[in-house]
């Protein structure tokens, strides 16, 4: 269960490193895995000025506000089949304007429960799907 002010670990290679969430983007308090939320950047990867990367994606600072998706959380998900999933920590990935995640690579393993609601590139991307 994320809600306002929960910290998440971003785990693309965005440039993110620490998000907070700041809003969630269905009327409900809380957003448990697949739904997406607006997230603040609290922690990001040092960008240097000799580097001339034209990728926007590595062009994140402290502060930027973005759509990101819950692909993991520490409260329990009930599977159809009665068993219980939970992971150690929540994580997320960011999202571009058009709804596709903003990095190129996912760093970790997400829940399966990504499938179900249609974020299938993020599934395809991530190394290990639980």
């Amino acid at each position: 269960m994320i809600q306002m002010k929960s910290r998440l670990t971003v785990i693309d290679n965005s440039g993110a490193l620490v998000a907070e969430c700041i809003k969630v983007l269905k009327n409900a308090r809380w957003a448990s895995v697949g739904d997406e939320i607006v997230i603040a950047v609290k922690k990001a990867r040092p960008i240097s000025n000799n580097t001339s990367s034209s990728l926007s994606a590595a062009k994140l600072r402290k502060g930027d506000v973005r759509r990101a998706v819950i692909v993991r959380t520490k409260k329990e998900i009930r599977r159809p089949d009665g068993s219980y999933v939970r992971f150690d920590d929540n994580a997320c990935i960011l999202l571009n304007n058009q709804q596709q995640p903003l990095g190129t690579r996912v760093l970790g393993l997400v829940s399966a429960e990504l499938r179900f609601k249609n974020w299938v590139k993020v599934v395809s991307l991530a190394p290990r799907v639980i």
